[in-house]
C-alpha cells in the first residue's frame, strides 16, 4: 500500500491528501513529527521535511508538486492539472504561488507561530509575527477573491492543482479563525464549493486537542 508521511496541518501535506483523494487512490497516513529527525524518516528524505509518499514500488517521493506530477504520470483520469497547455501553465502558476509565495508570507508566520511553535516547545506566539502575516494574509485574499470573481475555478474552466493548493493552505488558516470571509464574497462561494467536494471531507475532520475551530470550518455551507 502506498504510505504518505504527513503533518496535518501541514498545507503541502494537505494538498497532497486532497489529490490522492481526488485520483481515488488508497493511501496509509503516518503523521512524521519533523522536528525530530529520526534517521529512518531522514533516510527517505534528507532533506527532513513533509509530505513523503512512499510507493508501492516502496520508492520515496518528495514534495507536494513533485508527487502531484507523480500522480499525473501514474493516472490520466480525473487530471489535476488539465489537457490545454495554457491551462496546465495557470495551474501550475497558482499551485507554486502557494507553495512558495503564499507560504513564505502567510503560513510561516500564522501557522509557525500559532500551531507548529507549540508542537515543538518553542514557546507562545510572537504578536509581532502575526500582524506582520495578517496583513500579508489581507493581500493574498483578495487576489483569491478576484480570480473566484473572473473564473469558474481559480485557473479556468475546470478544478485543479491551483484549487487545491490555494484550498490547503487556506483550510489551516480557517480553523484557526483567521480568515475574514465576509470580506470576501466569492472567494468564501469558491471555497464552500471546494470543501463540499469528497476529497475535501477527511481535511475537514482533523483537530488540534485543546484548539476548537469555529463552528462553520465543517459547515460545507458556512
Amino acid at each position: 500500500m502506498n504510505i504518505l508521511y504527513h503533518l496535518p496541518f501541514a498545507a503541502n501535506s494537505r494538498m497532497v491528501r486532497v489529490a490522492l483523494s481526488e485520483k481515488k487512490i488508497d493511501v496509509k497516513l503516518i503523521v512524521e513529527p519533523i522536528w525530530e529527525r529520526r534517521d529512518s524518516f531522514l533516510s527517505l528524505n534528507p532533506e527532513g521535511q513533509v509530505p513523503v509518499l512512499l510507493n508501492n514500488q516502496n520508492i520515496p517521493l518528495s514534495g507536494a508538486p513533485v508527487i502531484i506530477e507523480w500522480l499525473e504520470d501514474i493516472s490520466s483520469d480525473n487530471s489535476l492539472i488539465g489537457k490545454d497547455l495554457i491551462f496546465r501553465a495557470e495551474a501550475r502558476r497558482i499551485m507554486f504561488w502557494f507553495n512558495n509565495k503564499f507560504a513564505s508570507e502567510v503560513e510561516s508566520s500564522i501557522v509557525y507561530e500559532k500551531i507548529m511553535k507549540v508542537f515543538m516547545g518553542k514557546g507562545n506566539p510572537d504578536a509581532s509575527i502575526l500582524r506582520v502575516g495578517r496583513k500579508n494574509l489581507i493581500t493574498h485574499m483578495k487576489y483569491i477573491d478576484w480570480l473566484s470573481k473572473n473564473r469558474d475555478w481559480l485557473a479556468g474552466k475546470s478544478f485543479s492543482v491551483a484549487d487545491i493548493s490555494a484550498s490547503a493552505n487556506l483550510s489551516i488558516l480557517d480553523y484557526l479563525g483567521e480568515i475574514q470571509w465576509r470580506d470576501y464574497t466569492y472567494a468564501k462561494e469558491w471555497y464552500a464549493r471546494v470543501k463540499s467536494r469528497p476529497s475535501f471531507r477527511g481535511i475537514l475532520l482533523d483537530k488540534i486537542p485543546g484548539l476548537l475551530p469555529p463552528k462553520y470550518y465543517s459547515d460545507l455551507d458556512f
